[in-house]
């Protein structure tokens, strides 16, 4: 029988968040069986709790964020992807600020430390997430679809295509939750350059550096644009490197995209509070996509829980 898992002991990580580009710190700590994956605001009166769930998801604009009450947690995937990539089941996530730390844009930091406290099994059978028949989400207009069928085992693939010549299509397969790390742990989130732009020029991505995201570049833009995003970044000799990419990122795989938003759809379907054990098959998702599809699931009398 396989049992749920918590981790050994406490473990901080502290850096800035994405957007709001404030200096924050997530503190994760041991809980017993069947506590599921919770947040607590550490800088709020009465330190409220908010479960990691698709029912308190309120905000996909630029990222997973979950509230309850005035208790507000943003862009908690990557966190929610290292949990779920190294199997923990139970954990209480103490943060210092309303977002977590970006870190370098994937799940790396926080895989990297939580293997270094370990974790124990508890003495509860582990439960997993099975569906009787397929379930799907589409966003038609979008090229949107995701869906989830019966499987004996677990298996995630996730295509995407965004039209253009510097990033064309690409897939990413996940065979074994157990292969996210060392396969996808580290794959880092991306934008276009005109993205970037609008974000900079709306103080929307006030903690994005080049470490953390990787940037792609469509057309080559003039000189007094790189200017202004050296400036931004605070670096200098700002280029783009033949392959489209901003200030010579070397990319982790060919595929990093793909493979960052199948760490993505990870997270977000970790919301569900269990592994699963199905296939999904996702094209073009998204944050809103990922947590709508997620609460479809939970909310489907063909989803069901059971033991491992």
């Amino acid at each position: 029988m396989n049992f749920q898992t918590t981790i050994n002991s406490p473990v901080s990580v502290s850096g800035k968040g994405l957007h709001t580009g404030q200096h924050v710190t997530v503190t994760f700590e041991p809980m017993p069986a069947n506590s599921g994956i919770l947040f607590l605001r550490d800088d709020l009166p009465g330190k409220p709790v908010v479960k990691a769930s698709p029912l308190t998801v309120f905000d996909t604009s630029r990222g997973t964020s979950i509230r309850e009450g005035d208790a507000v947690i943003h862009t908690i995937e990557h966190l929610m992807a290292a949990l779920a990539g190294l199997s923990i089941d139970n954990v209480l996530v103490r943060t210092v600020g309303m977002e977590t730390p970006i870190l370098d844009g994937s799940s790396r930091i926080y895989v990297e430390m939580l293997k270094d406290v370990g974790t124990c099994q508890l003495q509860e059978p582990r439960r997993v997430g099975m569906v009787r028949k397929e379930i799907s989400f589409a966003i038609p207009e979008q090229q949107v679809e995701l869906c989830i069928r019966p499987s004996e085992t677990f298996k995630m693939t996730v295509n995407v295509d965004y039209g253009t010549k510097v990033l064309a299509a690409q897939t990413a397969v996940l065979d074994n939750i157990h292969y996210f790390y060392p396969e996808f742990y580290n794959c880092r989130t991306f934008v276009f350059l005109n993205e970037l732009k609008f974000l900079i020029d709306h103080n929307l991505v006030r903690g994005g550096d080049l470490d953390n995201a990787i940037v792609f570049v469509d057309e080559v833009p003039e000189k007094s644009v790189l200017k202004k995003l050296g400036a931004f970044f605070q670096k200098e000799n700002m280029v783009v490197t033949p392959d489209h990419i901003l200030n010579n990122t070397t990319l982790r795989h060919p595929n990093e995209p793909a493979r960052h938003k199948l760490l993505d759809l990870v997270g977000d379907l970790y919301l569900l509070g269990v592994p699963l054990q199905a296939e999904v098959v996702a094209n073009r998702p998204g944050h809103f996509a990922n947590t709508s599809f997620a609460k479809k699931i939970l909310e489907s009398d063909d989803f069901f829980v059971t033991f491992l």
